[in-house]
């Protein structure tokens, strides 16, 4: 049985955003039905001309960043879409804000979606907040 899988990323932290990858493509590989939303912080990463390093919080981290046998948090996500069909949805808000037009964006990212939208979809799903 699948679950409905809802993961919210809004920290660049790579420690954080790596954990989110990594729950999104295995939850997807597994068959779960899995929706990522970026906002705040961990939008910038997908925004072409915007951050492009995430900043390690830790020694995870900065072990990750030494270690090239660790698939970045950028191709877990691309994993989870292209095996798992997973959702990768942009925070309208932060789309905005950040002046960012759709060739801007990641080609890996879905239609800039509104909070209140991933919410209701959310409602009684499992949601992880990184």
């Amino acid at each position: 049985m699948s679950r409905k899988i809802f993961v919210l990323c809004i920290s660049d932290s790579r420690e954080k955003l790596q954990m989110a990858a990594m729950v999104a493509s295995v939850a997807a590989a597994s068959g779960d039905e899995v929706t990522v939303f970026f906002s705040m912080n961990a939008m910038l990463h997908f925004v072409k001309g915007r951050a492009t390093e995430a900043a390690a919080e830790g020694e995870f981290g900065r072990l990750m960043a030494a270690d090239k046998g660790v698939p970045s948090f950028k191709q877990l996500f691309a994993y989870a879409a292209d095996l798992g069909d997973a959702k990768l949805l942009p925070c309208s808000m932060a789309v905005d804000l950040l002046k960012a037009s759709a060739e801007d964006l990641d080609p890996v990212l879905g239609p800039p979606t509104g909070l209140t939208r991933f919410l209701s979809d959310a409602e009684g799903a499992q949601l992880f907040t990184f």
